[in-house]
């Protein structure tokens, strides 16, 4: 029987590792919930298994996108692939430090290390005709319009209130580092990577060059579970699990799943795009792609969802 140490998980951590309903987030509210967040993790750690984390940054990209547009009478404003760049060292600093220090105290002695990592995604990928994520600040009509042909960007209306610009959500195909990553890991570090689901690249002319996109955390990964032959893949987020009619009066959490069965579900509609969609598609795509099984809960439970205690477990 394969022992824990053997056993390699990819964590994706969701937003709530960084900033809870409610909070302005400021740095000590940031560090405060990666500290606790850190816990859940070291708790993993201490098991036994290999880790790779990967986050989100969808809070602190749009607060860059917002000062970069405050400022852009000052200061010229930079590219959006740039911004994701600048999360990933902003996120990833916090939970390395953070890490460190709850594996020292618990005396574990692992270095934690974080990388930029860009993501491959198709030039010619459906997305890039059809932008659908919002990002940045909010804008009234006049300004919005304003922008659009000031920028040539596209701006919608956001159904929670105000007009966003929205970019592409192209589907992730590749890791460019994963290499590296492979190289840490079998040397033993602990590795932070695909950050704000990596920073957005396409090939060509034999080149890479980054994109104005926003790639799905979940689903960029579970491309570098999958490239990495984890064993698991988790999704940890703000809820028990995966439900069906979801805060409705008949809403039932779903505890096990095979795979098939969350494809029909998904298929069916039952999981928004805009919150539980992404993560069971990750599932299913990690399952479909040889992972042993898939795991989506609450973050301040992760030793109990990886257990199967709590939280919904995807498999074969």
């Amino acid at each position: 029987m394969t022992s824990n140490k053997e056993r390699l998980i990819v964590i994706a951590l969701g937003g709530n590792a960084f900033l809870r309903k409610g909070q302005k987030g400021y740095a000590w509210e940031q560090w405060n919930n990666v500290k606790n967040a850190m816990k859940q993790i070291a708790d993993i750690i201490e098991k036994g298994y290999r880790v790779v984390l990967t986050h989100g940054n969808g809070p602190q990209v749009g607060n860059i996108l917002e000062w970069m547009e405050a400022l852009k009478d000052r200061l010229p404003p930079l590219t959006m692939d740039i911004a994701n760049a600048m999360t990933q060292g902003w996120i990833g600093y916090m939970i390395q430090q953070a890490l460190h220090n709850e594996l020292k105290k618990r005396g574990i002695n692992k270095t934690v290390v974080t990388i930029v990592n860009q993501v491959l995604v198709d030039k010619d990928d459906p997305a890039f005709e059809n932008p659908t994520k919002y990002v940045g600040p909010y804008y009234d009509e006049e300004t919005a319009k304003k922008l659009m042909k000031e920028k040539n960007w596209v701006i919608k209306l956001d159904p929670r209130g105000g007009w966003r610009r929205v970019v592409p959500s192209p589907n992730p195909i590749d890791n460019i580092e994963k290499e590296a990553i492979k190289k840490l890991l079998k040397d033993g570090f602990i590795v932070i990577a695909s950050g704000g689901g990596g920073i957005p690249v396409v090939r060509e002319n034999g080149e890479i060059k980054g994109v104005e996109a926003v790639i799905d955390k979940d689903l960029a990964s579970e491309k570098v579970a999958t490239l990495l032959s984890a064993d698991y893949f988790v999704s940890l987020t703000d809820v028990e699990g995966v439900y069906i009619n979801f805060k409705k009066p008949d809403q039932k959490l779903l505890r096990d799943l095979t795979v098939d069965e969350a494809e029909k579900l998904y298929n069916e509609g039952h999981f928004p795009p805009g919150s539980m969609g992404p993560k069971v598609l990750a599932a299913i795509r990690f399952v479909k792609n040889g992972g042993k099984a898939a795991f989506i809960g609450h973050l301040e439970k992760a030793k109990d969802v990886i257990e199967g205690k709590t939280g919904t477990k995807i498999h074969s």
